[in-house]
């Protein structure tokens, strides 16, 4: 009798099949002609009047491709819909076409899809050329060390209160292996009290301009959702705007990204800072994620930033619960659609706690489980208080997700 061996393949691009076919000796030509079959990709798309869900239904079954609609669609009586759509690389291809020929602005839809399967599908593609650092983040992860100078900040507190203990803790975090400092004078954790930009830049900028002349290759971040501090920052030598509402809560922050170049990260938040925690509620979590960030960006791009020097972060913990923030972890991969790197924060917080009992000085391998995960799931850049032993993990998973069958 026979012993013959089924194994399953986790095939996650067209590099993964033509590896696999490679390894049992597959004709040259097959392999080329196959290797856009055996990875497949899903895709939300709408909403959709009817009439076009129909269209587009049928178009992706004529390709041997499937989509889900809404109940009502196929006899109009819903009058709109979002497609769920699933077909291989070379199915899509075939769609993107028929979809060109079609009403209902589909042939822009079709554009869209096209980019969101360039962005899965490229090895490279995401540079970062920020002072002293030029990497490609879908090669290479970097590290963002939190240097929080304030006295209420959830986790370190009073810490590093003085310039002379923030100087101090970013040489410490520097040496640890931070490729990026990230500075920040108002505590953002649930129901912080507001702190007025006289006090913020106080504190801030002795710090940044005396690492800016100790360290002159270093990026650094300013945290701040103020233009005001912002440009002072960047004037005394910040490189990028770290803006926990996305340009939404201060309308000139957009402009002083355009104008001076800056690299800027988008954070998604639901509500503000003093009120955010209370009872976060979606209607659809990702959705309303995703189309935030679609504002967010267009309000950049508008005013004049290029796109990239955007950074998209999806804000765990800011008007989040715990399954939320859990969600989002575990589907990160849904918004690297954007094309633009993804930036982490899970260091330390009070989600951790949740699931660990643990308090917020007790929670670093939690932490360290949260940016594996991240990490695997598409993020580039991870926010974190423990550099030294982030960057011992860091250097592991970074090597098992680039690592080629």
């Amino acid at each position: 009798m026979r012993n013959y061996h089924v194994r399953l393949l986790d095939i996650k691009t067209a590099g993964d099949a033509v590896a696999l076919m490679r390894q049992i000796g597959t004709d040259v030509h097959g392999v080329s002609l196959m290797k856009n079959k055996m990875v497949h990709y899903n895709f939300r798309v709408g909403p959709l009047p009817a009439a076009a869900a129909n269209i587009i239904k049928q178009e992706m079954l004529s390709v041997g491709g499937e989509a889900a609609v809404t109940r009502g669609v196929i006899n109009c009586s819903a009058d709109n819909s979002d497609a769920i759509l699933s077909a291989t690389r070379k199915q899509f291809r075939k769609f993107c076409q028929k979809l060109r020929t079609q009403p209902f602005s589909l042939a822009q839809m079709a554009d869209r899809l096209e980019v969101a399967l360039r962005n899965q599908e490229k090895n490279s593609g995401l540079p970062f050329a920020c002072r002293g650092i030029k990497v490609d983040l879908k090669q290479q992860s970097l590290i963002m060390g939190i240097l929080n100078i304030t006295p209420d900040s959830f986790s370190d507190g009073n810490h590093f209160f003085t310039s002379k203990e923030a100087l101090n803790q970013a040489r410490r975090l520097i040496s640890e292996g931070a490729d990026i400092i990230d500075i920040g004078g108002e505590s953002t954790r649930p129901g912080a009290a507001r702190v007025e930009e006289d006090e913020e830049l106080n504190r801030v900028l002795p710090v940044i301009e005396a690492l800016r002349h100790e360290f002159p290759d270093l990026p650094i971040s300013i945290d701040t959702y103020k233009s005001r501090v912002a440009v002072a920052a960047l004037n005394v030598g910040a490189d990028i705007i770290n803006d926990i509402s996305a340009f939404n809560f201060d309308p000139e922050m957009a402009h002083v990204a355009a104008s001076t170049g800056a690299y800027a990260c988008l954070m998604h938040i639901q509500g503000t800072p003093n009120a955010m925690q209370k009872d976060p509620v979606y209607s659809d979590l990702f959705a309303e994620t995703y189309h935030y960030f679609e504002k967010s960006i267009n309000l950049a791009v508008t005013a004049g930033v290029k796109t990239e020097k955007l950074i998209i972060d999806p804000g765990i913990g800011f008007g989040k619960t715990l399954d939320h923030n859990l969600l989002l972890l575990k589907h990160l991969k849904d918004f690297t659609g954007f094309g633009l790197p993804l930036l982490i924060g899970t260091s330390r917080k009070s989600f951790i706690g949740k699931l660990t009992g643990d308090p917020v000085d007790q929670r670093l391998f939690a932490s360290l489980a949260t940016v594996a995960q991240a990490l695997t799931n598409g993020a580039n850049i991870v926010r974190v208080h423990d550099v030294a032993a982030t960057k011992q993990a860091l250097t592991v998973i970074d090597a098992i997700n680039h690592a080629q069958r």
